[in-house]
């Protein structure tokens, strides 16, 4: 068996996904990297540059012995791990004109917007939808995030998917 042969092995059992977190900046995108990672959010400070973080989790199948006739058609029992790469990156104005760095080889993107922040939604949608012309970004799966839903006149999703 050859190398490459190993890595394919490997792969199929481990599923390994390169997450891209950006908005702007005080959208909460690293308050919500930390929750989903259960750490500590009572201090957190203004990314420069980005963070990541890696969540690794595992899923089991069992496939039951099938019979047909006496015979035994299938039976396997296989663990799939599952690796999210979340990169965390800073949203200041100065900063994003390096977000393209980090496009390369992104499954998924999440777009984190303040929904409480209505003095710079134009802005917001603006960032977006440059986001949305970048070509390394095409084949990545696009999640866009209404952040901050529980502030005090903050807009629905259904309001800031309008504008």
């Amino acid at each position: 068996m050859g190398l490459l042969s190993i890595i394919r092995k490997i792969k199929r059992k481990e599923k390994e996904m390169r997450i891209l977190m950006v908005g702007l900046d005080n959208s909460g995108k690293t308050t919500i990297v930390l929750k989903i990672n259960g750490e500590d959010t009572s201090i957190i400070s203004l990314t420069l540059g980005f963070n990541i973080k890696t969540i690794s989790y595992q899923k089991c199948a069992i496939i039951l012995p099938i019979r047909a006739m006496g015979v035994i058609l299938s039976c396997s029992h296989y663990l799939q791990i599952y690796t999210l790469n979340i990169w965390d990156v800073g949203g200041q104005r100065t900063i994003r004109s390096y977000w393209r760095n980090y496009y390369e080889q992104t499954d998924g993107l999440v777009w984190v917007v303040d929904s409480s922040d209505l003095r710079r939604l134009e802005d917001c949608k603006m960032e977006l939808d440059n986001l949305l012309k970048e070509e390394r970004l095409s084949g990545a799966s696009l999640l866009i995030l209404a952040n901050k839903q529980d502030l005090k006149g903050a807009l629905t999703p259904e309001e800031i998917a309008k504008l």
